[in-house]
């Protein structure tokens, strides 16, 4: 049974549930150590092929699908034969798989590799390497790995750590630094940092300015801006809106401030099975107040084929404030086209 993200891991200072949170050190400490351990005594493999890793330090919520999907529409609008690469997460398929939007589901790939599918060539690979390697066998000149920052099996030419920038009403992207399940933290946050190139701080596209506290964590490590913009306007009239992502209560909020006529919303566990009851209930509780409903992408395609035209899929996506700068940085990694030259 999935649980929604508790909304007290993002808390800074002060947060709720002292007790609980204490009862689960211990187990953070068990988590910490054993992925340290795992990246320590892993081997990276050399696929072949350029890898550029997006991740974060948290469990979820950062945005680094849409921030993996723009790095591959950049690369390809270069000329560049960029593949996305995934475990697929919430797919039943092992792979290595090249996702077909026509023929698989979400239950088939997962849901993010679905999106990710719309804009380049997508692999879903338990076996990272793997993947990377029938994505090279393919022609790719280099591989984007989606989620791959705590992965340590696939050697890496740039890793990109994904933050989230909203630190408006006391909300911090690594709470108090717990690791989860105390925390949200995949594991501390100097030790993720020690291994990334780069930052990315996704900030929603209502907030003026990235927080400097937030900023100055980064020290000398690369940082650049970018925001979540609505790439349509909300569906018009009064909508419910549901979302199951790690921070539901961030769709909600963008909704609104994009001018949708919210009069309601709904949060589910991140990548939740939506059951023909829950959408039964939500349809009621809309036609109670003759709104329609409206959903992330990511929900959209987890939704049942009949259940998608009843629902309006709200698209938003990942813009860099210096794109041309983002690109410089890109090209540090050293891949090539097959002609031989680097063309970011």
């Amino acid at each position: 049974m999935k649980l929604n993200t508790p909304r007290w891991w993002y808390v800074r200072e002060g947060a709720p549930s002292p007790v609980v949170r204490t009862l689960l050190k211990p187990l953070s400490w068990l988590w910490a150590g054993a992925t340290a351990r795992r990246i320590a005594r892993t081997v990276p493999v050399d696929a072949g092929v350029a890898v550029i890793s997006v991740g974060n330090l948290t469990v979820g919520g950062s945005g680094k699908t849409p921030v993996a999907r723009e790095v591959l529409r950049l690369l390809r609008d270069k000329g560049l034969e960029a593949h996305g690469l995934t475990r697929g997460y919430g797919g039943r398929l092992a792979g290595p798989v090249r996702v077909d939007p026509a023929q698989h589901a979400a239950g088939d790939v997962g849901d993010e590799p679905l999106l990710l599918a719309g804009v380049a060539p997508v692999w879903v690979a338990k076996d990272r390497p793997a993947g990377a390697r029938a994505a090279a066998e393919a022609g790719a000149a280099v591989v984007v790995m989606d989620d791959g920052h705590q992965n340590p099996s696939l050697r890496k030419t740039l890793s990109l750590i994904v933050v989230d920038g909203e630190t408006r009403g006391g909300e911090w992207p690594f709470g108090d630094g717990a690791v989860f399940p105390a925390g949200p933290m995949r594991e501390p946050l100097q030790a993720g940092l020690a291994r990334a190139d780069a930052v990315v701080v996704l900030l929603p596209a209502d907030l003026p300015h990235a927080d400097q506290e937030l900023l100055s964590l980064f020290k000398d490590k690369p940082v650049f801006i970018a925001r979540l913009e609505a790439a349509a306007p909300p569906p018009p009239g009064p909508q419910l809106g549901f979302a199951g992502i790690a921070k539901p209560w961030k769709v909600e909020r963008a909704l609104t401030a994009a001018g949708c006529d919210l009069i309601d919303f709904a949060a589910f566990p991140d990548h939740a099975a939506f059951a023909e009851g829950d959408l039964k209930a939500l349809a009621a509780r809309a036609a109670d107040q003759d709104a329609g409903l409206v959903t992330t992408e990511k929900d959209w395609v987890r939704l049942p084929p009949e259940w998608r035209g009843r629902v309006t899929a709200w698209p938003v996506r990942a813009r860099f404030e210096d794109e041309a700068g983002f690109l410089t940085v890109l090209g540090r990694s050293g891949f090539q086209t097959p002609g031989g030259k680097n063309r970011v």
